[in-house]
């Protein structure tokens, strides 16, 4: 049985500790298992290494993974360094909308790159260089397979231009386009760019500085920086972060007319859009930042279903300890029933070309609050009333209670995470219980600057929920979660908003807002014109108004209960649309 060790250098201590290299019984023997390297991080033998697990238990900032391997897992495509993240297995495109399914940190940005061509693999010989060396190995190794064949066209010739296959990649980090260069001039000239254009509605926003964009415009100038290429396969990872549902389900609806004439490869953790917009996914398990595992091709529904049960039967493999279920209880009532806490007026809040109205509410003793609506049209702002940040032109915010604010866009604070929590009054056993369910273990020791995303997310929930408050506020918390850690985010927040306590909860994401609201606010207008809120809806009337807004019908999927949005214009669409009921059950 092979044997992987991996080491997170992030958070390593390096000479400060090495407990590692001192409680190896294979060092004791004689063996030169963990040594120290020229900068004084530890290195594992892996094939002396015999798993006994005694140096990630003693490891104080946890950050190196022991893991025995089966051998069956696959073919061992790419490693990036000594004793660091492996993958195993290649996803292969196919005509239609392929989707990667599966955790963060597990490989699915690593695969999209190989297949696009910006990573030469390495078949695990990390110390190889040299990328033209690197490609004869890859197609000699899958000389006479489909594979080896796809390898053959994506690296033929030398230099861009000689590729057998053009791709275009849109990259995850839309952040590092930010430029004082105008959206104009960004995009340039292209015979495809006014149906682009027109398609994800950017006229409007041409002159303003790449710099001066908000996320979900950024975004969207990627994706059209993406669409207007010639290219025999479209990459796309992570495009609806920042939008909006309208925005995402105009996305999954251009990437599928974009099928008809390119392969189009697709990474997204909103599990009902990626649902709606790919023919086939493929699932990637394994080990967070330690290794992945690429499955065998799935259609969407089948293979979204098998990650959910956490067993894949073609595979004979099971990915997750336990099934992700759906709870459909509490659909028909109008959230709980205990007392109210917490009443607020009516409030409006007027800026230069914007003005927000909300209809005055109360929540109940345990309850959580989805809010749902268009971006720009004053959710944020909304919220910003509530926690006090910003006060209302009229209207009343509660007072007399303790508010807990997790704003939506996050800045990394400077110091080390451990360092950073102290700061914050908040309740140790809660954030020790919150810590272990949001994974944060493995990077207390990091610099808060050199944390992901998705770790600063889990981050600033954890503090946030940590503190004793009575109104918790989270403003967008799916943002840069995969689906797991969604789901697991939708339990915490359950948990933890018990007697005393009421949220509010902000998202784009309809399945884990549906999963964890008891009732709905919905937002109307114009975006960045005006915004109109209701008030708390039972959550079947909320969704109904929400999708009835937004012009799409859902199901549940009959096996898993997860909510599935309908083809457009299908018997289901029209039937649920003619009786008025847009979320079904």
């Amino acid at each position: 049985m092979p044997r992987i060790a991996v080491i997170d250098r992030d958070g390593c201590l390096k000479e400060q500790c090495h407990q590692c290299i001192k409680v190896c019984p294979v060092n004791r023997l004689g063996q030169p298992c963990i040594v120290a390297d020229e900068e004084g991080y530890p290195v594992i033998d892996e094939n002396l290494c015999t798993g006994c697990g005694l140096c990630p238990k003693k490891c104080p900032t946890k950050v190196i993974s022991i893991i025995n391997l089966m051998s069956e897992c696959g073919e061992k495509i790419h490693q990036y360094s000594i004793n660091g993240f492996r993958l195993y297995n290649v996803p292969l495109p196919q005509k239609g909308v392929v989707g990667f399914v599966g955790r963060n940190g597990i490989g699915k940005t690593t695969g999209i790159q190989i297949i696009s061509g910006l990573l030469v693999p390495n078949l695990g010989e990390w110390w190889i260089t040299n990328d033209e060396e690197k490609k004869e190995r890859i197609i000699e190794t899958f000389k006479g397979r489909e594979l080896g064949n796809f390898f053959l066209q994506l690296h033929s010739g030398t230099g861009e231009k000689a590729r057998g296959l053009k791709v275009a990649y849109k990259q995850q980090n839309v952040d590092a386009l930010r430029s004082d260069v105008t959206v104009s001039v960004f995009l340039g000239v292209s015979k495809r760019l006014s149906e682009v254009l027109e398609d994800l509605n950017l006229h409007n926003i041409l002159d303003k500085k790449m710099s001066e964009l908000s996320g979900g415009e950024l975004q969207l100038i990627a994706i059209a920086a993406t669409l207007i290429q010639d290219a025999d396969i479209f990459f796309f990872d992570e495009p609806c972060s920042y939008l909006d549902v309208r925005q995402r389900l105009n996305i999954a609806k251009i990437l599928r007319k974009l099928a008809e004439r390119a392969r189009v490869v697709v990474i997204e953790h909103d599990l009902a859009v990626l649902d709606y917009m790919t023919d086939y996914v493929y699932l990637f398990y394994g080990e967070p930042s330690t290794y992945g595992v690429v499955s065998n091709l799935k259609s969407s529904r089948a293979g979204i279903n098998e990650y959910l049960d956490g067993f894949l039967r073609e595979e004979n493999t099971r990915i997750r300890a336990e099934s992700i279920l759906f709870d459909v209880r509490g659909l028909e009532v109008s959230g709980k029933s205990g007392n109210e806490i917490i009443r607020y007026s009516k409030l409006e809040k007027k800026y230069p070309g914007f003005t927000l109205k909300a209809a005055e509410g109360s929540i109940r003793d345990g309850e959580i609050i989805g809010i749902l609506g268009p971006n720009a049209t004053g959710k944020t702002t909304f919220v910003k009333l509530l926690a006090g940040v910003e006060k209302p032109d009229i209207g009343e915010r509660p007072t007399g209670i303790k508010v807990s604010y997790k704003p939506q866009y996050l800045r990394p604070p400077t110091g080390k995470v451990k360092d950073v929590v102290e700061e914050f009054d908040i309740d140790e056993d809660v954030f020790f219980e919150l810590q272990r369910d949001l994974s944060l273990e493995k990077f207390l020791e990091k610099e808060c600057a050199k944390l992901s995303g998705g770790e600063l997310q889990r981050l600033a929930i954890t503090i946030a929920l940590s503190q004793n408050a009575t109104f918790y506020l989270l403003d967008e918390p799916s943002a840069f979660l995969d689906i797991e850690e969604r789901l697991v985010l939708a339990k915490v927040i359950k948990k933890r908003i018990g007697e005393g306590k009421a949220a509010f909860i902000v998202d784009h994401d309809i399945v884990f807002l549906d999963n964890i609201s008891d009732r709905l606010i919905v937002f109307e207008g114009t975006p960045a014109v005006e915004g109109n809120a209701s008030t708390q809806l039972p959550k079947r009337d909320g969704m109904n108004k929400f999708l009835k807004l937004i012009g799409i019908t859902m199901r549940r999927d009959k096996d898993t209960l997860r909510p599935r949005i309908n083809k457009p214009d299908s018997v289901l669409d029209r039937e649920q649309k003619e009786n008025g009921a847009y979320y079904y059950v």
